[in-house]
C-alpha cells in the first residue's frame, strides 16, 4: 500500500481522453498542444506525445520543460517576458506568442528566427468566474484594437485567441468563434496559423466531436490557416484521483472527517473558486463534511454521503484531481506533499515520485 496522500493517474482513463484528441486531429486537421499550465506531470509524457503535437507554455520554465520532456512543437507564450529570460525562451521554442504589441515590438528582433504570434482578445468569453475571465473589464490578456494590430502585421505569422473556459457547450463555442470571425476576420486571412487556446471541454461525455471537428476544419479552410488547440483539462479530465486517509472524525453540529491532505496545499483551485471536490458514488445514509488537515478554517473538500460511517483509517478517493493540482501544490503548513502514482493498463499501481522533508526544506532557504 502506498502511503497517502497521493495523486493516482489512471492510464486507461488518460488514454480515453487522448483517443478523442487524436480523433479531432484526424477529422479536423487541427494540431493539439498540451497546456502545461494545467498539467505538467512529465512522467506520463512518453504516453501522451503519441496523441498530441507538442506543448504550449506560460513561462520560461514551462517552455524548457516542454522542449526537454515532451518534444514536438514547443510554443512559448507569456503575459510578459523579461530581458533576463527572453533569449532562453527563444532557444527552447518553435513559435513565440506575444501578449501585447509592446512586447512584440520590444522583442521581435530577438525572436526573428521563430514564428511570431500575437494574442488577440475578442472581449467575449465563456467564463463564469471573473477571476478567470480573459475578457473581463480592463483585461491585460491580448490586443483588441484592429487598427493597432494592423500596424504590426508585417511582424507576425499567427494569432492566439483564448476565450473558452471549461466550455462543454458546442453551441456556445460556435457562437464565440463566430464573434472572433466577425471582429478579426480581416486579419485572420493574413496569417498562417491560429491557436484557439484551451478551455474547450471536447473530451466530455456527449460532446459532438464530429460537429466540433467540422467547425474547426471549415474555419481553417476559410482563412487558409493551421488551427491549433491547447487542451489542458480536456487532455486529463477524470483521469486522476487524490487518494487520502481519514485521520479523525468528530461532530460539531455536523459529522466531520479530517483527512491527511489539504485543499490549500493540494487542490488549490477548490479554494480559489469556492468549489467542492467530487467523491463518487456520493450516496448512502451517512453524510460527512470532509476536511483538510491544515490550520486554515475553510480547508474543506466538501460534503458527501457514504454507505457506512467513516472511521479512522478509511480511504477516500477525491475525483478529477489532475488539472491545476500538481502544478499548484505547495508546502503550506508543511503538510506532506502527495506522492504521484500511475495505475497501469493491467491494473497494477506504480509509484512514480515521493516527496520528503528534504524537498520541503529545499523549497525554502
Amino acid at each position: 500500500m502506498i502511503q497517502t496522500p497521493y495523486y493516482l493517474i489512471d492510464t486507461s482513463k488518460l488514454l480515453h481522453n487522448l483517443g478523442i484528441i487524436q480523433e479531432v486531429r484526424r477529422q479536423s486537421g487541427a494540431k493539439a498542444l498540451l497546456a502545461l499550465k494545467c498539467f505538467a506531470t512529465w512522467s506520463v509524457f512518453d504516453l501522451m506525445r503519441a496523441y498530441m503535437d507538442g506543448t504550449t507554455s506560460s513561462s520560461l520554465y514551462e517552455v524548457r520543460l516542454g522542449r526537454e520532456t515532451f518534444g514536438g512543437e514547443t510554443h512559448a507564450y507569456s503575459v510578459a517576458y523579461g530581458d533576463d529570460e527572453i533569449d532562453e525562451v527563444v532557444r527552447h521554442a518553435d513559435k513565440i506568442i506575444f501578449n501585447s504589441i509592446g512586447q512584440l515590438t520590444r522583442y521581435a528582433d530577438k525572436a526573428a528566427g521563430l514564428q511570431r504570434g500575437l494574442r488577440l482578445n475578442p472581449q467575449v468569453s465563456s467564463s463564469d468566474f471573473d477571476l478567470a475571465d480573459p475578457a473581463r473589464p480592463y483585461s491585460r490578456l491580448g490586443e483588441w484594437d484592429i487598427a493597432r494590430v494592423e500596424g504590426v502585421m508585417d511582424r507576425i505569422d499567427g494569432f492566439m485567441i483564448h476565450n473558452n473556459c471549461e466550455n462543454g457547450d458546442f453551441a456556445l463555442f460556435d457562437r464565440l468563434l463566430a464573434t472572433v470571425e466577425a471582429r478579426f476576420g480581416s486579419l485572420l486571412a493574413r496569417v498562417s496559423w491560429v491557436s484557439l487556446g484551451g478551455g474547450i471541454h471536447f473530451t466530455g461525455e456527449g460532446y459532438p466531436v464530429e460537429a466540433f471537428s467540422a467547425r474547426l476544419k471549415a474555419f481553417a479552410a476559410r482563412y487558409g490557416v493551421q488551427v491549433y488547440l491547447e487542451p489542458g483539462e480536456a487532455a486529463i479530465t477524470r483521469s486522476t484521483t487524490l487518494e487520502v486517509t481519514v485521520l479523525d472524525t468528530l461532530n460539531n453540529g455536523k459529522d466531520l472527517a479530517i483527512v491527511d491532505s489539504s485543499i490549500e496545499a493540494h487542490m488549490l483551485d477548490l479554494l480559489i473558486y469556492r468549489q467542492s471536490a467530487k467523491v463518487e458514488p456520493n450516496t448512502g445514509a451517512h453524510a460527512y463534511m470532509v476536511c483538510g488537515k491544515s490550520c486554515l478554517a475553510g480547508d474543506i473538500f466538501g460534503e458527501f454521503r457514504f454507505a457506512a460511517p467513516l472511521k479512522v483509517g478509511d480511504r477516500i478517493s477525491i475525483q478529477d484531481a489532475a488539472g491545476y493540482t500538481m502544478v499548484k501544490k505547495n508546502w503550506f503548513n508543511g503538510v506532506r506533499m502527495p506522492s504521484i502514482a500511475l495505475r497501469e493498463r493491467d491494473g497494477s499501481i506504480r509509484l512514480i515520485r515521493q516527496f520528503s522533508f528534504d524537498d520541503y526544506k529545499a523549497s525554502l532557504s
